[in-house]
């Protein structure tokens, strides 16, 4: 039997309704967006960010903000990763914070750990200091930090805490502007560790700064089963005119240097755009 044709039209459409109501907002192909108040950055940057993510085979997540021109672009930034060794800004932030309510400076014990943990990414310095906040303090300063879509990882695999591009950026800016949470000394020293992390280590969202910006920069990298390598950069850079920080963080990498290819793309292309 032979449907008419307005029928025919209705059910389909009401199929195709039913079909998009059924596929999820997040299913579409992400894309980068940007906004700022500088005429034509916005644009510029969108075309540049995605130029430098096309062809790349792994999955990759991008968030920037720049104070001086009122800027900031995302890209699947509310994606959740492995942080890696990323989390080890978010310890030291929440050590500083104990510190803080405790009314107290760091020990030179903690000073000890806390610059192995940041200037050479040290795990067993990590471990020990994430043993010392505990998760419950960790979470406590991630509230009041506003990093609501952090959370740390359980049974101490501190390295498994789930992390998304816009949470690192709410980080980046808190420690790089005077807010209730951190300290100005506070600030100051994680900024000042951030800046001497070891030559070997200052690969990623650094590529292509300018020479005359101060570099603060912690990177995190870990392969598994799942996701191969997960290869990550978030970075913050002042001084001299400049006030912006750059996330890109990344799984299915097929190897860290191909991840550390990716985020060198991206960073590049911003720093040029921003300069």
């Amino acid at each position: 039997m032979r449907i008419p044709s307005v029928l025919a039209a209705t059910a389909a459409g009401s199929l195709l309704a039913v079909v998009a109501a059924a596929v999820p907002a997040d299913a579409a192909t992400p894309t980068v967006a940007c906004t700022s108040t500088k005429a034509g950055l916005a644009k510029e940057l969108k075309a540049d960010i995605t130029a430098a993510l096309k062809g790349r085979s792994s999955t990759v997540s991008v968030a920037l903000y720049d104070r001086t021109t009122g800027t900031s672009c995302t890209y699947r930034s509310g994606a959740a990763y492995d942080s890696a060794s990323v989390v080890k800004a978010t310890v030291l932030g929440a050590l500083l914070r104990q510190a803080q309510e405790a009314g107290r400076v760091l020990t030179t014990r903690e000073k000890t750990l806390a610059t192995a943990m940041i200037t050479k990414s040290d795990n067993d310095a990590t471990t020990t200091l994430w043993n010392q906040v505990k998760v419950k303090g960790v979470q406590h300063f991630l509230d009041l930090a506003k990093m609501t879509h952090t959370t740390p990882g359980s049974n101490g695999y501190w390295g498994l805490t789930q992390i998304t591009a816009d949470d690192e950026v709410k980080l980046l800016k808190l420690l790089t502007s005077s807010n209730s949470v951190l300290t100005k000394g506070s600030r100051t020293y994680e900024l000042g560790l951030m800046n001497k992390v070891v030559s070997s280590q200052r690969w990623g969202v650094p590529a292509g700064a300018p020479s005359n910006a101060t570099v603060h920069v912690k990177n995190g990298w870990l392969s598994r089963t799942t996701h191969k390598w997960r290869v990550h950069s978030i970075g913050a850079f002042t001084g001299n005119g400049h006030d912006y920080g750059i996330v890109v963080l990344s799984h299915d990498d097929k190897s860290m240097d191909y991840g550390i290819a990716t985020i060198e793309r991206v960073a590049r292309a911003v720093h040029s755009d921003l300069k």
